[in-house]
């Protein structure tokens, strides 16, 4: 018998079982650079590759659901009901008109810093919005005070070690208290242990401090309508204001100081934008309260989560804001709404903490004309990132029976509470 010969268009097989590809072999190497490999067929080539399709005509039908089942059933659309009407207004469940309708609406937008804007710039950000000139350290009418041995603020060193220990350590029965149990702790032992000078200067005892109290202050700058609202922290008013730190000559040389931008970033970054508001300026107390003068804000930084936590450049920059917005708010009230060079400037102080690091600032308002940039600046002095102790050890660290870290207070730096206790002080003495 003879050989089978080959079918006609049948592959042949490989030693390995694979079929080879038929006909030519396809090319390997990069396509040549042709009009079509480059930028693809022309338009009439595609046009012609493109089979024409029959428009098919739209049919609405009735969408299924099962609202007539009263209850679900899969594979049938939901149900879409009109609106109940109550019949009456029920404030709890009124969807509220639209901002065009409010009555408070304007075209004009305003920007809000409040306890919960973080800005992106930090100080300079700051700087910018309230016109100010920063100066780093404390004043001199402050650091005189930390520096004068005859008020015998070592005496209190001790006592002051024993309230950290208090708060880190002591106050409860966990063997290691979160920042939101012992920071609000250490603050009211700083102040109790400030109350005792007291009974050495009978002034202090005209003091009051103000919890959740409310602020807002209205101003433009550069045609940018700015307001500071909201609850101002933990507010420590007296009944005689706080003497100018700077000379009548520091004031006049702001003239020169050129402030810093930081173009392209806006100014307004991170403030909040909003249509309805209402231009106010108000102290957040009465007229005839005793207490009326602003001495020094305290802003707690209690979060446990280090992200929940302002960082120390964003605590600043509120603190700043915050300050200025006090200054402003009394100044309107002692000096009218006319923006104006202040005779007689306002100055407010404030004390940031998270339980371990302090800034301490001391702003000084000196004009309330903020529009432009020339012209007499505001003043700040910024004392920043002060540990007050580096660690506080709540369980000794024990390794192979031998106490490497012994529990208690590490670092304690009174120099700190020197200055706390200036910045309380400071207006009496």
């Amino acid at each position: 018998r003879g050989a089978r010969p080959p079918a006609i268009g049948r592959r042949r097989r490989h030693s390995r079982g694979v079929v080879p590809r038929g006909g030519r072999p396809r090319h390997r190497a990069a396509l040549p650079r042709t009009p079509w490999t480059v930028r693809g067929p022309p338009p009439q080539v595609l046009a012609e590759m493109v089979e024409p399709r029959p428009v098919r005509e739209q049919v609405e039908l009735d969408t299924v659901t099962f609202a007539e089942r009263l209850h679900y059933v899969p594979g049938l659309a939901r149900p879409r009901f009109p609106p109940w009407e109550r019949g009456w207004h029920d404030p709890w469940h009124s969807p509220g008109p639209r901002c065009e309708e409010m009555p408070l609406y304007k075209e004009r937008g305003c920007f809000i810093c409040h306890q919960g804007v973080r800005m992106l710039e930090g100080v300079r950000q700051a700087q910018w919005l309230t016109k100010t000139k920063l100066v780093e350290g404390l004043p001199p009418a402050v650091q005189g005070i930390v520096d004068n041995p005859a008020l015998g603020l070592q005496e209190l060193e001790e006592r002051v070690k024993h309230m950290v220990s208090h708060a880190r350590l002591w106050d409860t029965a966990e063997a290691a208290p979160k920042r939101e149990k012992y920071c609000p702790v250490l603050f009211e032992n700083l102040i109790h242990v400030c109350r005792l000078m007291s009974g050495k200067y009978p002034s202090l005892s005209k003091r009051m401090l103000a919890r959740n109290c409310r602020i807002a202050a209205t101003w433009e700058r550069e045609s940018i309508l700015l307001q500071v609202r909201g609850l101002s922290g933990i507010l420590m008013n007296s009944m005689t204001p706080i003497p100018p730190v700077a000379s009548k000559e520091e004031i006049l040389a702001t003239k020169e100081h050129v402030l810093e931008t930081f173009y392209p970033i806006a100014p307004t970054i991170d403030l909040q934008e909003v249509n309805v508001y209402k231009e106010l300026n108000d102290t957040g107390f009465r007229d005839g309260y005793p207490y009326s003068h602003p001495h020094t804000l305290f802003f707690l930084e209690s979060a446990n989560a280090r992200t929940d936590r302002f960082r120390p450049e964003q605590l600043r920059a509120k603190m700043l804001m915050f300050a200025f917005g006090n200054a402003l708010a009394k100044a309107r009230v002692l000096h009218g709404n006319d923006p104006k060079v202040l005779e007689q400037p306002v100055v407010v102080q404030s004390i940031g903490t998270d339980g371990q690091l302090f800034q301490f600032m001391v702003f000084q308002l000196n004009t309330t004309d903020l529009v432009s940039n020339d012209g007499i600046k505001n003043l700040v002095w910024i004392d920043s990132d002060q540990n007050l102790y580096e660690r506080a050890q709540c369980v000794p660290e024990v390794k192979k029976g031998v106490v490497m870290k012994p529990a208690g207070i590490s670092g304690f730096q009174p120099d700190t509470f020197k200055k706390f206790l200036a910045l309380y002080l400071h207006g009496t003495v």
